[in-house]
């Protein structure tokens, strides 16, 4: 890739034994850019796949890119070497990472401050992440915009016998094809949307924001995904809804990176596109 980006890492310490390690990616000149905060999805860390890719693709385009890593999302140093911390998380904990990263942010204390426009932030969020970004947006009118891609249409991501099984037991396991491990998911997850029921209802969060919205949606991808894209359409028709064509949940790309494909470089152009024109300063 060309273009002259520079990447700088960080770490944040929200308290107790958790970390909230990212990297931040921008084209270092004296001009303030748009801001966009990258959230990865279930069973996914920043440094899986795309992501740096579309970070760096994101910088060139003008943007101040930040893209990191959920403090319980089970990757310290590589893949899924805490699942001590990946079984407990829970979107309330998300929702707090999410927050700190925030903090940090419009306090000036993420890499290269002076160039982050901090009245012009949007949330892009990969599957679970764009639940997360739409229940984040909602709470925080400092976000400007949001785009998702392939994002979740419901806070659960469980079938009733899995549910069932982690209440009862105190955990269970779901597991990763990848890495061949099996993943715990301890019953606070589930108390956590017990608690939360009304905040964590994605499509009525999303019928909620009266910011710019866009979702973009592989029509390969799975049916559940596809039925919540659908939901959300209906619940929240004033939004931007785009599918694309022949793509899947990570628009081709797979991990270790292998290099770009024609969806996720629609999916890019669409994203650059929609928050170059939508993004605009807070008044007042």
């Amino acid at each position: 890739m060309s273009g002259n980006v520079s990447i700088e890492r960080f770490v944040l310490e929200p308290g107790g034994d958790l970390f909230i390690r990212g990297s931040v990616y921008v084209q270092p000149d004296q001009d303030k850019k748009p801001v966009i905060v990258i959230c990865h999805g279930f069973k996914a860390f920043a440094s899986w796949g795309f992501f740096p890719y579309a970070a760096e693709w994101l910088a060139q385009r003008g943007f101040y890119v930040v893209l990191f890593n959920f403090s319980c999302n089970g990757v310290r140093e590589r893949d899924f070497d805490e699942l001590d911390k990946f079984a407990r998380n829970t979107y309330s904990r998300e929702q707090d990472d999410l927050a700190a990263v925030l903090s940090a942010l419009t306090r000036g204390r993420l890499p290269f401050p002076q160039m982050a426009d901090t009245e012009r932030i949007a949330l892009l969020g990969h599957s679970r992440g764009g639940g997360n970004a739409i229940i984040f947006a909602a709470d925080h009118p400092e976000i400007g915009a949001v785009v998702t891609w392939n994002g979740v249409g419901s806070a659960n991501l469980f079938d009733e016998r899995f549910e069932a099984e982690a209440r009862r037991e105190g955990v269970a396991y779901t597991p990763n094809a990848r890495t061949k491990q099996l993943m715990p998911i301890n019953r606070i997850f589930f108390e956590d949307l017990d608690r939360n029921r009304e905040r964590f209802d994605i499509p009525a969060r999303l019928a909620e924001l009266d910011i710019p919205v866009m979702l973009l949606q592989g029509d390969e991808d799975a049916e559940r995904l596809l039925n919540g894209f659908r939901r959300m359409r209906e619940a929240a028709p004033r939004h931007t809804y785009r599918t694309i064509a022949g793509a899947g949940h990570t628009f081709g790309a797979v991990h270790p990176f292998a290099g770009t494909t024609a969806a996720l470089e629609e999916a890019l152009e669409a994203t650059a596109s929609f928050l170059l024109e939508n993004l605009r300063r807070r008044s007042g």
